[in-house]
């Protein structure tokens, strides 16, 4: 599972100016931020540039979630 939708949320910017910078389509961006589909590691690292973010920060802690 991974944080896209809200770190985009946060920052406010747009799927479609990710799927812009990243080369990718609309659909498939907006795939990652609903969690129907999960980026390569590759995409992730350049998610997570794009939006000058860590790329831990994309993704959930599943172990702290289920304690929350």
């Amino acid at each position: 599972m991974n944080r896209i939708k809200e770190v985009l949320e946060k920052k406010g910017i747009k799927q479609i100016w990710l799927s812009e910078q990243l080369g990718k389509s609309y659909n498939m961006v907006n795939s990652y931020a609903q969690n129907r589909r999960q980026p390569s590691l590759e995409d992730l690292y350049k998610i997570a540039e794009i939006l000058n973010v860590n790329p831990k920060e994309l993704l959930y802690d599943q172990i702290l979630n289920k304690d929350e």
